[in-house]
């Protein structure tokens, strides 16, 4: 049975960029959704259950035909969200070092052409998806992803991802889209990025 992890830190803990309150009903209202229909998703098949929900990501066509849909939307809701909040931590941001550092100035130029890349990614999501930073045949790249799409379906390792999903800004930033992905790069959690892509290079 997949479950709903715990937050590393509180609800408010991430004020003045993320409120309190969409900390609160993002975690608790729509990342248990996407749990409880995860679970309810492959109640049929209790052996899937048994396994990590990563894992079942990355081959979808294990997933009988007519739990995948569900399961895709709902599993990869909670990996995706699973990751975020990891992502994230109080008093963070600022501009990586070390390996991650390293990786994102030779892919990318600098870290600002990185973050331009990321934020076009996410305005240019149309609807509701994620802009990620992924590892690609022991590649760096940009991409983004519709609704609750992971890239481990797509064959790509996830070091770093942003919810665009109107339930993770609205609250806030309203409508400003653009507003919440300028002021989020003040809460990234660099050391958890730099372990996820190191343990993706292995």
């Amino acid at each position: 049975m997949f479950e709903l992890p715990k937050l590393p830190y509180a609800y408010d803990a991430l004020e003045p960029y993320i409120d309190e309150q969409t900390m609160t009903v993002h975690h608790t209202k729509h990342h248990q959704a996407y749990v409880d229909n995860a679970n309810k998703a492959l109640e049929k098949y209790p052996e899937l259950l048994k396994k990590p929900v990563w894992e079942l990501l990355m081959d979808l066509n294990k997933i009988p035909e007519e739990a995948r849909a569900a399961f895709r939307n709902h599993g990869g809701g909670h990996a995706n969200h699973s990751m975020f909040w990891y992502i994230m931590a109080p008093k963070a941001g600022g501009v990586p070092s070390g390996k991650i550092g390293d990786a994102i100035t030779k892919t990318f130029g600098s870290f600002d052409k990185f973050k331009e890349e990321i934020t076009n990614a996410g305005l240019k999501r149309f609807g509701s998806g994620w802009a990620w930073l992924v590892l690609d045949k022991g590649k760096l790249a940009v991409m983004s992803t519709a609704n609750q799409d992971s890239p481990l379906s797509e064959g790509k390792m996830p070091i770093l991802g942003v919810d665009v999903w109107e339930h993770s800004y609205y609250l806030k930033y309203q409508q400003q889209r653009g507003e919440y992905l300028k002021n989020w790069w003040n809460v990234v959690n660099w050391k958890v990025v730099e372990d996820n892509y190191v343990k993706s290079m292995k």
